[in-house]
């Protein structure tokens, strides 16, 4: 369409001809495109080296290995159990040592928590709430995806309030903790002593149930976090469980530490 300026420009001639010489802008753009669209190909095909890129068996992920890492790990720790086992067997056979040197020992061990230990126990169960959740209580804005799954603090507050609640072991998931083991999470997952664990996250204590509760009701942490608890609904439960046998941690002992460089 034209309007009438144009009309009176071109007069009875009709529309003026196409300039000539130079590209117009448009044609510079598709020249643009079928060359990335080129570059395109040449580094698919430079990739691929002839093979099926899209294939799932090809694109490894990251998380696969990750997973494949920790499955490594676990059995490395069940062996490592099983060869403290035998190798304790045989030193009790015939060490040298006397009776008050094996009891000392003991409870070196016990207090190491490379021991299994028994006694009354509570678990306490947190967990990410759910996707589509909305703010429960009026005057609480919408949550953000941060306010909606479990962090390294809240797993933290919970250990640290059972050590303070007098706690004698304590078991996150399904491994012990000692005195080098640091609760860490990545995304919201949770890595502990080079495994990987996914929520709902268990940690089990055994000790003074009564103080070990109070303890928690106590930690201004956790008051925190049940906020976010009856406001959007992130997952907590306490449970007392009885009499419980915690395993003894089966890593590795050894301590790991940075060098400077030579």
């Amino acid at each position: 369409m034209s309007n009438s300026a144009d009309s009176n420009a071109t007069g009875s001639m009709g529309p003026a001809p196409a300039r000539k010489g130079g590209f117009r802008p448009v044609r510079i753009l598709t020249v643009g495109v079928f060359a990335l669209a080129g570059l395109l190909f040449f580094t698919s095909f430079n990739t691929a080296k002839g093979t099926d890129i899209r294939s799932d068996d090809n694109l490894l992920k990251l998380s696969d290995l990750i997973q494949e890492r920790s499955r490594k790990n676990k059995e490395l720790d069940e062996a490592n159990a099983s060869s403290r086992d035998q190798n304790e067997k045989l030193a009790e056979r015939d060490d040298g040592s006397s009776k008050a040197q094996d009891d000392k020992l003991t409870g070196l061990e016990k207090d190491a928590g490379t021991q299994k230990l028994s006694g009354k126990a509570i678990t306490v169960t947190l967990n990410d709430a759910p996707p589509n959740a909305t703010a429960k209580l009026p005057g609480y804005p919408e949550p953000q995806p941060d306010y909606l799954v479990i962090h390294q603090q809240d797993l933290q507050a919970v250990v640290n309030a059972l050590w303070k609640g007098g706690a004698q072991g304590i078991k996150v998931m399904d491994q012990r903790l000692i005195s080098t083991s640091a609760v860490r999470c990545v995304g919201n997952t949770l890595i502990l002593q080079g495994r990987v664990y996914s929520p709902p996250y268990k940690i089990q204590a055994v000790g003074d149930p009564a103080k070990m509760q109070q303890a928690l009701a106590d930690s201004e942490a956790i008051q925190n976090y049940m906020v976010y608890v009856n406001v959007y609904g992130l997952g907590w439960k306490v449970t007392e469980d009885g009499t419980v046998t915690l395993p003894g941690y089966s890593g590795t002992v050894d301590l790991h530490y940075a060098k400077p460089v030579q």
